[in-house]
């Protein structure tokens, strides 16, 4: 007799013959007892032997045809064929520790209020390089400072129960239709609901991603920060203080790389002031490296010290693309004249245009 699995474990993927067999492995060395969880694979429109990998190890795989649609698409397809009571998103370059589900089952069971929780990259990324080696672990690093009660959701190893998922209308797939921040979006209408969501980073995985200089600005520029000002734009939140990325610090910090990197622009044409617009514009270049100082103490330990220097001009550069987001963003909020959204007695999202049909 088949028993019903609490929780459902949904990987979606995309040409993941490469990477895919490391992730699937792991998740079934775990040592949550098997007839507790089941493992679907959703193949979004895969060409290469995706669907085959995901056959030989998953109790189910789910094929879609292409083209790929991406992965809000898939997961909400995991989500309608899921059985468990709870649904764990684990990304197709994430594998997941030994302990990852089993913590995933602890803390539910400690923690009967919370209705999502995700966790963090580990401090092992295998992706070799400094730039990767770099981002995965500041992804780290912010998750484990911003541990607690959370504003929104994160799928690459995040749980969430399924009724939870699907009052809220799941997944946005004709928004987001790429990687994007399909998972962040989520998370605000599920906490728009009076869901809670918890950030645990003792649950765990390493990120296989291989980082590049420019792929990573297309990924914060394009795929998060644009985005992401865009739809906190629409929720009228972009000022609005809170955890993770969008601390009242970090803003002031992208603010004051913005103003130096501008007074250094312009000081040769300065004449006289020249001396002094390079003076504050280096001060505050320093100002912003040493409010890192918890940070760079960071790094320095988990690598070190000569890691933690060469990681200040990349801090300076995330603030840059920062702020060059939010002033992207604002542009194509006003050009597009898209109206802001507010939200009903019941908690959900509504367009303020919706409200006057």
């Amino acid at each position: 007799m088949m028993t019903t699995p609490w929780l459902s474990v949904i990987v979606p993927a995309h040409q993941g013959a490469v990477q895919l067999p490391q992730v699937l492995d792991a998740l079934c060395a775990s040592d949550l007892p098997r007839e507790r969880w089941e493992l679907i694979v959703v193949d979004d429109g895969s060409t290469d032997s995706t669907a085959d990998i995901a056959a030989a190890r998953a109790d189910r795989v789910i094929s879609l045809p292409g083209p790929p649609r991406g992965p809000a698409h898939a997961r909400n397809r995991g989500v309608e064929a899921a059985r468990g009571e709870w649904v764990v998103f684990i990304d197709a370059d994430v594998v997941v520790h030994r302990g990852t589900l089993s913590g995933f089952a602890a803390r539910i069971q400690a923690d009967p209020t919370a209705d999502a929780i995700f966790g963090a990259y580990d401090a092992a990324p295998p992706a070799p390089g400094f730039l990767s080696q770099y981002r995965n672990l500041l992804h780290r690093y912010v998750h484990l400072s911003s541990a607690g009660d959370a504003e929104t959701f994160w799928t690459g190893c995040g749980a969430m129960r399924r009724s939870t998922v699907l009052s809220a209308g799941s997944f946005d797939e004709r928004r987001y239709p790429r990687p994007q921040i399909e998972d962040i979006e989520l998370g605000y209408r599920v906490r728009d609901r009076g869901a809670r969501i918890v950030l645990d980073p003792a649950i765990q995985g390493a990120h296989l991603k291989r980082w590049t200089f420019w792929g990573g600005v297309r990924t914060d520029l394009f795929d998060r920060g644009i985005p992401w000002v865009r739809l906190l734009l629409e929720r009228g939140k972009l000022a609005r203080r809170a955890n993770l990325n969008l601390k009242a610090g970090e803003r002031l910090k992208a603010v004051a790389v913005a103003a130096a990197l501008m007074l250094l622009l312009i000081a040769p044409l300065a004449g006289r002031r020249f001396g002094l617009l390079v003076i504050i514009g280096i001060t505050l270049l320093s100002c912003v490296t040493l409010s890192n100082l918890p940070q760079l103490v960071w790094f320095a330990r988990e690598r070190s010290p000569w890691f933690a220097l060469a990681t200040v001009p990349m801090s300076i550069w995330y603030y840059l693309m920062s702020g060059t987001s939010v002033a992207i963003g604002l542009g194509l909020h006003v050009l597009d004249g898209r109206p802001q959204l507010r939200r009903t007695k019941s908690g959900n999202a509504t367009n303020d245009e919706e409200n006057t049909r």
